[in-house]
């Protein structure tokens, strides 16, 4: 169910940040469905500078689908670079085959098990939809932003240890 039917269509509770200057977040897109990725980009990176994060404070990385974004969110979180949390964004759109089915559960999967293992928390910021329309309306349409909603997610996630 979308966030913004679950406050009633009330804006997003942005967390505050106790040390703004030290968080840092890498976020993960995906090209495929660029068009709605783009928009969830939008969105996350909209909250992040709400939430007073520097522009060098977050980091852009692209990759090519939604299986990639478990690859690339794996090698962010060894990196040498540290970062409080990791957003992946990507979304899968229902076809004819069962190709949607194998690549939800390897996104999904694959971002799963990097929590479990890791000490960095990556979000899962996936639209997995029916059709292009659902997907744009959780990209900026009437159902909200999945993007804003995913960097509100990183933010208190990224706190979590610090609380």
């Amino acid at each position: 169910m979308s966030t913004i039917l679950n406050t009633e269509g009330s804006l997003l509770d942005i967390p505050e940040l106790h040390e703004k200057e030290k968080f840092r977040v890498a976020i993960v897109t995906a090209d495929w469905n660029s068009r709605v990725n783009d928009s969830l980009l939008v969105g996350a990176l909209e909250v992040f500078e709400k939430a007073g994060l520097k522009e060098s404070n977050v980091e852009q990385y692209r990759v090519p689908g939604a299986v990639e974004l478990v690859y690339a969110s794996a090698r962010i979180m060894k990196s040498p670079k540290k970062y409080n949390a990791i957003v992946a964004i990507g979304t899968v759109i229902r076809g004819d085959t069962p190709h949607f089915d194998y690549v939800c559960s390897q996104a999904a999967d694959g971002i799963c098990r990097l929590n479990c293992q890791g000490d960095v928390p990556v979000i899962f910021g996936v639209l997995t939809v029916n059709n292009l329309q659902e997907a744009l309306d959780r990209a900026g349409g009437k159902l909200g932003n999945k993007g804003a909603e995913a960097a509100v997610a990183a933010l208190r996630m990224g706190s979590f240890l610090r609380i």
